[in-house]
């Protein structure tokens, strides 16, 4: 790891004017410092966000709940309003690190992570046009068993990492903002961008705008939802296909869905065609693997992930029907 300089930021606006100059924020550091060790990152100067607070969770007056970007991911998983409003967050964030890493880990920083993709995490690869614009993508002709369905382009097929970002995306979280040019909000479904040509732009985020913190709205779904996460091995490992799903019951027809997958593109995958279908429909099997067949349509798989597809039917199916059991053992 190369030297760089290193401040603690005295408030979001002195935060900002120091990235505005080219400093790069520093909160848990769980994946910067990795990629900084790594050589992937090369920062000359970090601002250390952990001082400002912005680590409160709070109800708002609508009925939903605000995180401020600096509370840990261990903080929101076992936060009383996330457990009894949100459990599908709370399981997504469970599911991820381990109780060290989370600890650390904050919710900016979370939808901040970059892919793990091994051609762009190892530098003895050329090949990354994420790393370097226009050197091409190693992963289109080698190891891609991990990679994406949807979404992809001849630059890049890698998949965004987070767990918790697919749950916020279930739930129509808006992520707030603030920049040079004053806050704004930004829906979860527009934060994250596609590769297209230019892999190296993952967010919306202008330059130097730093996450002050991600608003839930109020949810019809509450226990009657499931993250499902299906990986290699059980524990430490990212996923090969995730699930979020929520349901509203009444009389044992849906009146509500959503759905969010993730590892299958470079931002959770949400398909309002495959939820609408369930709307007005029994709570069985055949209208999740319906709407799972629509969700999962248009994947484009590679050379080695094929089986994801199928993998991704399946887990849609196994998502609904546990979030349809927990409404029954509420009812």
């Amino acid at each position: 790891m190369r030297t760089f300089e290193f401040r603690h930021a005295a408030s979001v606006n002195d935060a900002i004017e120091s990235a505005a100059s080219g400093a790069r924020y520093y909160a848990g550091g769980t994946n910067l410092l990795d990629l900084m060790k790594n050589g992937v990152e090369k920062p000359d100067s970090l601002v250390d966000i952990g001082r400002l607070g912005l680590r409160s969770i709070s109800a708002t007056p609508s009925g939903g709940v605000l995180i401020e970007s600096g509370a840990t991911n261990s903080a929101v998983a076992n936060h009383p309003l996330i457990r009894a409003q949100y459990p599908v967050l709370s399981q997504a964030i469970l599911s991820g690190a381990t109780t060290q890493l989370r600890n650390m880990a904050t919710v900016g920083g979370n939808l901040m992570q970059r892919t793990r993709c091994p051609y762009f995490m190892d530098t003895v690869f050329d090949h990354c046009n994420k790393r370097k614009p226009g050197s091409g993508c190693a992963a289109l002709g080698g190891f891609n068993r991990e990679h994406a369905l949807f979404g992809a382009s001849a630059a890049c097929v890698a998949v965004h990492p987070s767990d918790m970002a697919v749950a916020l995306t279930m739930l129509d979280a808006t992520v707030h903002v603030m920049g040079p040019d004053g806050p704004r909000s930004i829906a979860i479904a527009d934060f994250f961008v596609l590769p297209g040509h230019h892999p190296h732009r993952e967010n919306a985020l202008r330059p130097a705008e730093l996450i002050t913190g991600v608003e839930l709205p109020r949810s019809v779904f509450g226990s009657s939802s499931w993250y499902l996460k299906v990986r290699d091995r059980h524990s430490y490992a990212f996923a090969l296909v995730s699930v979020a799903a929520g349901l509203q019951i009444e009389d044992g027809v849906i009146r509500a869905a959503a759905m969010a997958l993730g590892g299958v593109a470079a931002k959770p995958w949400r398909v309002h065609e495959a939820e609408r279908s369930l709307i007005g429909e029994p709570a069985d099997e055949e209208s999740y693997r319906y709407a799972a067949d629509l969700l999962m349509t248009g994947a484009e798989p590679l050379s080695e992930n094929g089986f994801k597809v199928q993998l991704g039917v399946n887990s849609v199916v196994r998502a609904l029907t546990v979030a349809a059991s927990r409404h029954d053992q509420r009812a």
